[in-house]
């Protein structure tokens, strides 16, 4: 097998010397990974499928919808209206969202999930770091 991968490089090092790969779509442009490691193995097709569609998985929205909440509420502290009738409403909203997710997640197994934990956290890492 080692010689097939041999062969294959040497043809696709000839192809790029002669400029073989040029006018492909894409080109110069950096390429779009996707990176399923922090995805618990037996969620991965569902989660792919759902990407694909344009679709997120109902807990991940929640959790999105919450930071977001998060970082308003953390705006109205910040500038001193913590009283205001916006800044409860935040919370109120932020307090029905979290219990929605409690409720998915405990509908779902996942609340128990040590797996699941640790990809929510990585998607909440991710989530913070963007909004910064």
């Amino acid at each position: 097998m080692a010689i097939m991968s041999w062969l294959a490089e040497q043809r696709i090092q000839e192809a790029m010397r002669s400029g073989a790969f040029q006018d492909l779509p894409g080109h110069g442009q950096p390429l779009e990974l996707e990176d399923m490691s922090g995805v618990p193995e037996d969620l991965r097709m569902s989660f792919k499928i759902l990407k694909n569609a344009g679709l997120l998985p109902e807990e991940i929205t929640l959790r999105a919808e919450c930071v977001t909440l998060e970082e308003l509420l953390a705006a109205c502290h910040s500038s001193g209206n913590r009283n205001t009738e916006e800044a409860r409403s935040l919370e109120r909203k932020l307090s029905f969202k979290r219990l929605r997710l409690q409720e998915l997640l405990r509908e779902r197994g996942l609340d128990g999930s040590s797996a699941f934990r640790q990809y929510s956290e990585q998607i909440r890492q991710k989530m913070t770091e963007s909004g910064d």
